[in-house]
């Protein structure tokens, strides 16, 4: 086998926006391990971190990029700042000459959204920052770097949300704010999708399943080792699936020369997982969408048997 066949993002470039840890961090060393060149962006390095205060930075997620086979190269940005956007991008150009991948990652709104709370109840200001956090950071990246993007036909835009169209069409997600947050990637997706087409690109938005982030695994004080413990708290986290797996469907995606055919989409790792035939790390593939619907909402005891 040619190392382009087991690389087969080869000289292709990334940039993944927000990909300190979760899952920015499993979607760039993904790309990495199918070869490309990854620029990694966040707020959260060795030398400074962000208002989460968590040990995650970006040089350890670039290292881990070049580890698992690709280039990753850590660059600090505070993607609501346009000029610090605007450097990143003419950056790229510079180094690379193109973009072929944009993802948006950019999240940071887990501490400022208040479960089951009325607009009137939530804090405005958390609710404001989460909305500027999700949406705003996004469509700056975007008007920045899709104007490289397109340069050169084949690009791919991918907005990673939570929860797909049709689960949250019918679905009240955790507050106005998050909800909102949430949904909005989704149309954003769909939206650019309607211009990038014109330029021969394609956008996409995705979702993972129940992520076994860094936070995840901490709240549940377990570890990636010994997760399985947490379902004694949790039944239903048997569904739950790690970072990599979100990765491994952007790589895919991204690798598929008839992806056009997924423009404006709303898509989930698991369901992707069914077309392109990868796996999480484990070996198993974890739908988690559709067993949100068909086991735990509809009450039935906590069983992954044929969901992963």
């Amino acid at each position: 086998m040619s190392n382009s066949r087991k690389k087969p993002l080869t000289g292709k470039i990334a940039l993944v926006a927000g990909a300190t840890r979760g899952a920015g961090r499993g979607i760039a060393v993904e790309l990495g391990a199918a070869g490309a060149t990854a620029y990694c962006t966040g707020r959260s390095t060795r030398g400074k971190r962000s208002e989460y205060d968590r040990p995650e930075t970006i040089e350890e997620t670039a290292a881990l990029v070049t580890e698992a086979g690709g280039t990753g190269i850590a660059v600090a940005v505070d993607h609501l700042v346009s000029e610090d956007v605007a450097a990143l991008v003419e950056r790229i150009r510079s180094e690379q000459g193109g973009l072929d991948i944009l993802v948006n990652d950019i999240w940071g709104g887990e501490r400022l959204f208040e479960w089951d709370k009325a607009v009137w109840e939530h804090d405005l200001e958390n609710g404001l920052r989460l909305l500027r956090l999700a949406i705003d950071t996004h469509l700056i990246t975007a008007h920045h770097a899709l104007k490289l993007m397109i340069e050169r036909p084949g690009g791919l835009l991918v907005e990673v949300t939570d929860g797909t169209a049709d689960y949250n069409s019918d679905h009240y997600r955790l507050s106005p704010f998050y909800d909102l947050a949430k949904t909005s990637a989704t149309r954003m997706a769909w939206a650019h999708a309607k211009d990038l087409e014109k330029h021969g690109c394609m956008s996409v938005s995705i979702t993972p399943g129940w992520l076994r982030s860094e936070m995840m695994l901490e709240a549940y004080e377990v570890s990636e080792e010994n997760w399985r413990d947490a379902i004694t708290i949790q039944p239903h986290f048997c569904i739950s699936e790690t970072p990599h797996f979100i990765g491994r469907a952007i790589a895919a995606l991204a690798a598929d020369p008839d992806r056009a055919r997924w423009n404006g989409q709303s898509l989930s790792s698991g369901g992707l997982a069914q077309v392109y035939e990868f796996d999480d790390v484990d070996g198993s593939r974890p739908d988690c969408w559709r067993y949100l619907t068909e086991v735990q909402e509809a009450g039935k005891p906590a069983d992954a048997t044929g969901y992963r």
